[in-house]
């Protein structure tokens, strides 16, 4: 039996995508020099043939930059893909039509892709299935769910993927690698005391995009930085994709989390698209706005201007491409409830259409001062693959960014590097020479350590090289510059020194980061000491090297307790969650200057010490609650003795010390003990921290 034969009328060119009323779909897309367009209509994810093609009429069927036209009597259920007719003068304009393909609508709010094969797509001539669009009603009952507005200052971040998360088998939830997965697994971030969790992306990516080499090995792109649909998504993290319930299960997950307390930071890939270069598939863009969307060389624009190392650039400043992002960032605020955003590959944003940074990028402008966006988190990977950095400029006030710097600094002193006592202190301090000239604040540092891209911490104390044979590149991929130390041994070793050595190292990296001022961000799995067997790339691993291994919770409990706790002592401390840089002065109602710097001897600090590997400073508690602080940071190789601060009516109590043991190496008030001695030891390579209480001095 066919199915029925839909009606049609003229639509309107707003909103794009496909909009759901009582009457019918609108559908609308743009495309500024396409002659003929069909919208083609299935029944299912998987049906061979449409039901129904509708061509549209250029004089009722477009208007300006947009196509459109509503199908009266249509419901959610159908899918559906577009057809584009138009020039192909490639070299002279950057036009792409080819009324063969079929396309993806870049305003999908739900794809399917269970017909889609990258390879052939790359073809001339296309043709090959695409993948397509569910038609999806918009309703969702939130319960009163909103977006969270907690304080950037408190703010502490978990970055994780979806898929990974729970994919282990040891993961023990129904649905493994998927929303509802990570909905099952919230009751460990509650326990662990996060803020806010950081999603890899979740935006709908092509898991085919990887080199030929990688693929023949069987992997696929797990990563997910290869996004093609920013409205909708990602099918592989839902349940029931064919059914188009991908924005139900996300937002579930969502609303969850924010039961709990816990808010939701996207990381988005707007620098570049799934599409690639010369050679890449037609998706979506290239077949409808190729020459606007994309950078392209201006005197061969077949080729593209490669700013991203992934083949295209977006062309994020032209005013189409600029409101496409914007549109899309406030719909995931509206819509899906998000709390913010961290920005892949960010300084490509910055850059004009002629390639070269602007001064005052619109894109990133419009971000900052949209309404829409006003309490969201906006985070910046401050630099791109063509060398541009912008760590400590990047465009705008409010943007926080990952702090390379910061990462870079830190994992050179705790390995042992000398001299470095200064550049530490500033980095412990929120990293004022890089935020305080330019009137930011603190909370614009995202202190990192490790993070997706990269070691993981315990491969970061356990090898000096990458070990990437498993990705099928000849260990070329990957950073070779990992300033990591392997504690003398390369990978395994059943020695126990050095197994020791680097737990108490991990301890070391989580106290010097849950102590600093700004923003922190935990890498998922760290803190359980998750291993990927020295393996710095894992963007193709989808199994047990990517995936979190739930055992290593009880393997590794004393270290999960010890971040735990770690978490909870910064929660309990304002002193190191301040709003504005410290100064070395005493502030209104404290007897102690904010900050006090020390070396080996107190009020000493060993500025221009070029074998310093010791620091210390002593904090002024900030509420009447709140304890001062004395903290050690030890990193050389052989303990040192110092002095704690003498200060009437006041007791210092141990509160951490790495050297230790589990349970010692990090106390609860209760079972702290006044320190007797003001001369304190401090083992090699070891954290101490030490809370002022009323006591005798």
């Amino acid at each position: 039996m066919m199915p029925i034969q839909y009606a049609t009328r003229p639509g309107s060119r707003y909103p794009g995508g496909a909009t759901v009323d009582s009457g019918g779909v609108n559908f609308a897309v743009f495309s500024r020099n396409a002659t003929a367009m069909e919208l083609l209509l299935y029944e299912s994810a998987d049906c061979p043939e449409p039901f129904q093609v509708i061509r549209l009429d250029p004089e009722t069927n477009r208007t300006f930059f947009s196509w459109h036209v509503y199908v009266e009597g249509l419901t959610a259920g159908a899918h559906y893909t577009w057809r584009v007719d138009g020039p192909d003068d490639t070299k002279r304009s950057g036009r792409r039509f080819d009324r063969t393909r079929e396309l993806l609508d870049p305003w999908a709010a739900a794809v399917t892709d269970r017909l889609w094969n990258r390879n052939r797509a790359c073809l001339n001539g296309g043709g090959a299935p695409s993948m397509r669009a569910a038609v999806v009603s918009g309703g969702y009952d939130w319960e009163g769910d909103r977006p969270l507005e907690s304080p950037s200052e408190s703010t502490i971040i978990y970055e994780l993927h979806v898929g990974g998360f729970t994919r282990h088998p040891s993961s023990k939830v129904a649905h493994p690698g998927t929303f509802r997965g990570l909905i099952e697994k919230i009751p460990y971030l509650k326990d662990l005391g996060i803020t806010h969790v950081e999603l890899m992306p979740v935006m709908a990516f092509d898991e085919q995009d990887l080199p030929e080499s990688v693929a023949a090995l069987g992997l696929k792109n797990f990563w997910g930085y290869s996004t093609h649909s920013f409205y909708g998504p990602h099918p592989g993290y839902c349940v029931t994709p064919e059914a188009g319930t991908h924005a139900h299960e996300f937002r579930d997950m969502v609303k969850a989390l924010h039961r709990a307390g816990i808010g939701v930071i996207l990381d988005v890939v707007f620098n570049h698209t799934a599409e690639g270069g010369a050679r890449g598939p037609v998706i979506n863009f290239k077949g409808f706005v190729n020459e606007l969307f994309y950078h392209l060389e201006p005197n061969d624009r077949s080729v593209y201007r490669d700013y991203t190392g992934c083949g295209n650039t977006v062309n994020c400043n032209h005013p189409l491409p600029a409101r496409f992002i914007i549109r899309c960032l406030e719909g995931w605020v509206r819509e899906m409830h998000v709390d913010g955003f961290r920005f892949d590959l960010a300084s490509v944003m910055a850059r004009g259409e002629d390639g070269n940074p602007m001064r005052h990028p619109p894109v990133l402008w419009n971000i900052e001062f949209s309404d829409v966006l006003l309490n969201t988190r906006i985070i910046a990977e401050a630099w791109d693959a063509a060398g541009l950095y912008q760590v400590g400029t990047f465009p705008g006030l409010r943007w926080a960014e990952w702090n390379g710097r910061y990462r870079d600094v830190m994992r050179r002193f705790v390995r042992g590097e000398p001299g470095l006592a200064g550049q530490a202190a500033t980095n412990l301090s929120g990293s004022s020479d890089l935020y305080q000239p330019l009137d930011r604040l603190p909370t614009n540092s995202i202190n990192f350590i490790t993070c997706h891209d990269g070691f993981t911490l315990n491969d970061l104390v356990s090898f000096n090289d990458k070990h990437n044979d498993a990705n099928g590149e000849n260990n070329r991929d990957g950073s070779n510059d990992n300033l990591s130390w392997n504690c003398g041994v390369e990978g395994d070793t059943d020695d126990p020194q050095v197994l020791a050595l680097r737990r108490r190292q991990v301890k070391n990296y989580m106290a010097i980061l849950l102590l600093s001022q700004g923003v922190p961000m935990i890498l998922a799995g760290d803190e359980v000491l998750r291993t990927q067997r020295g393996n710095n790339n894992c963007y193709c691993q989808d199994n047990e090297l990517g995936w979190l291994d739930w055992t290593l919770m009880e393997k590794n409990r004393d270290v999960l307790r010890f971040v735990r706790e770690m978490i909870a002592f910064r929660k309990r401390h304002p002193c190191l969650m301040r709003t504005r840089f410290l100064t070395g002065r005493k502030q209104p109602g404290r007897s102690l200057p904010d900050v006090s710097w020390h070396g080996i001897r107190l009020n000493e600090p060993p500025w221009s010490d070029p074998d310093a590997r010791t620091l210390a400073c002593t904090l002024s508690a900030t509420e009447d609650h709140e304890e001062d602080l004395h903290v050690i940071l030890n990193m050389a190789s052989d303990p040192v003795s110092l002095d704690l601060p003498e200060i009437a009516g006041l007791s210092w109590h141990r509160a951490v010390d790495t050297w230790l043991p589990s349970p010692e190496d990090i106390l609860r008030v209760p079972d702290q003990l006044p320190v007797r001695d003001h001369r304190i030891l401090a083992h090699a390579r070891c954290v101490m921290v030490f809370e002022g209480r009323p006591g005798r001095s």
